[in-house]
This record gives C-alpha cells, sequence and structure tokens, in this order.
C-alpha cells in the first residue's frame, strides 16, 4: 500500500505545488521575468541531469528522480511560454468575427515557438532514456504533453470553465483564442482516451509481483495523469475549481499602482470562470 500512496502523494504535491509557482512567477512584474527564466533554467538543466542521470536507476529513489526531472523540464516549458520568452511571432488576438481554419492558423502563429520547445524537449529526454531501464521522465513528458495539447484543444473549441484570470495580462491577447461553450466533440474523446491510458497505468503499478520500483514509477505517472484527467473536468463542470491556485494570483498585488489617497481600486478586469 505504502508504494503506492507515498508516490501518489508526492504527484499530487509536486502538482499543485509547481503549477501554482508558475503562475506566481509569471504574474510578477515584466521587470523579474529575466530572474524568473535564469532560475528556472538552472532548474531545467538539473532536470536534464537528473533524468540522465536516472535512466540506468531501477530503484525506488530513481523513479522519483527521473519524474522530478521531467516536471523540472516541464516547468520551464510552462514559464517561458507564460513570460512569453517562447510564444510565436503573432503578438496580437483575433477579432470577434475570425473564425474556422484562418482563427486556427493565428492560433499556431502565437504558439509555435512553444510547440517546437516541447518537440525539442521531448526529444532530449528520448534520447537520454530510450533503451535503458528507466524510462518514468519520458512517459511522465510523455503524459504531459498529450494532456497540455488536449487542454489547449478543448480550450480553443470551447469550454465552460476558461479560467481567464489565469492569463497574465501581457499575455491578453491569448484570450481570444479561448470560447466559452458548455462542451465540444473533442473533450468526450481526449477524456476517453485519457481514461483508457490510466486504466493501463494502474493495471501496470497495481500488477502482481511487481518490483517496487515498478510499482513506484507507474503509480507517479498515473497520478499524473488522473489529475491531468481531473482538470480536463475542471473545464466543464460549473465549479469555482480556479480556487486550487489562487495563492499564485497573488503575485499581482506586486504589480498594482500604489493609490492617491481617496483614488478608488481599479475595476477587476479578470473574468471569472
Amino acid at each position: 500500500m505504502v508504494e503506492h500512496l507515498l508516490p501518489a502523494l508526492y504527484a499530487l504535491f509536486l502538482w499543485w505545488f509547481s503549477t501554482g509557482a508558475v503562475i506566481y512567477l509569471d504574474n510578477l512584474p515584466v521587470r523579474t521575468f529575466r530572474w524568473s527564466m535564469l532560475g528556472c533554467t538552472g532548474a531545467l538543466a538539473g532536470g536534464i541531469y537528473s533524468i540522465a542521470l536516472a535512466s540506468t536507476d531501477t530503484s525506488v529513489a530513481g523513479a522519483y528522480t527521473a519524474f522530478t526531472g521531467a516536471l523540472l523540464v516541464w516547468a520551464w516549458i510552462e514559464l517561458s511560454y507564460y513570460t512569453n520568452y517562447v510564444t510565436g511571432p503573432r503578438q496580437v488576438g483575433c477579432t470577434h468575427d475570425c473564425r474556422g481554419w484562418r482563427h486556427f492558423w493565428h492560433a499556431l502563429q502565437s504558439n509555435v515557438y512553444h510547440e517546437l520547445a516541447i518537440l525539442l524537449l521531448g526529444a532530449v529526454i528520448f534520447a537520454l532514456t530510450w533503451g535503458d531501464s528507466n524510462r518514468t521522465a519520458l512517459w511522465t513528458f510523455l503524459v504531459l504533453a498529450w494532456m497540455h495539447e488536449s487542454a489547449r484543444i478543448n480550450v480553443f473549441l470551447g469550454v465552460r470553465n476558461l479560467n481567464e484570470e489565469f492569463v497574465p495580462e501581457h499575455m491578453s491577447f491569448l484570450r481570444s483564442f479561448m470560447r466559452r461553450r458548455p462542451m465540444n466533440l473533442f473533450f468526450p474523446f481526449s477524456v476517453s482516451l485519457s481514461t483508457v491510458a490510466l486504466v493501463l497505468l494502474v493495471q501496470a503499478a497495481v500488477a502482481p509481483g511487481a518490483e517496487p520500483f515498478t510499482a513506484v514509477a507507474w503509480t507517479l505517472v498515473a497520478t499524473l495523469m488522473a489529475l491531468a484527467i481531473l482538470e480536463h473536468w475542471f473545464l466543464v463542470i460549473p465549479l469555482p475549481t480556479a480556487f486550487l491556485w489562487h495563492w499564485g494570483l497573488k503575485a499581482r498585488d506586486h504589480t498594482r499602482p500604489e493609490l492617491e489617497p481617496g483614488q478608488a481600486e481599479p475595476a477587476d478586469m479578470d473574468a471569472s470562470s
């Protein structure tokens, strides 16, 4: 039981904390971004080194090391995107009458460097782990990449809860590529496919006679998949799920100008989900 409970709790905490930390850093003043990116790039290097180091380590510690390394790599991808360091050549939103493939092309132009960064770092992790005995980092990264792209497609096609308040002001052009609808046709397909993958991951984690490394590694990856599926349901369930990371938005207190005595607080421009 412990070989499943502890890694599940570890994955849960790392998922929650790393997401909130990225939200906090990308909502700080723009002048801090170079320092955030410098620190995160150091963490990226540490993550890649950890993945390489753990690629032949089939101990329980090796599973945790590889998993953590993959999340450090993913944190760099997310932070570099939301600080607008690695996004795309298009930095303006679409007009309300922009639809269809033209709208999709504009969205791709706004994100193409980000997508290439995912492919490049995924290829690095593949090269570091393929053929070795510990591929926890690769499966972790693949889960993150798949669920990330799935969520982006769902938000583009339309979901109930867009959580636009988490989009920093300097990235406000992204909101034009987010559509509010009760549901879209891709959502049930993406969730169903991910749920099938989750069942297979859980079966591998709890297989009779599984070695401790195998049980821990697949539990880490399965927990991450379960949390990603939960995030997908957060997109359509009419609940205030954004409170989970609302602490990350407190960074905006550092960006608001001080008010003169008697001056009213400006209206909050963030859309509620």
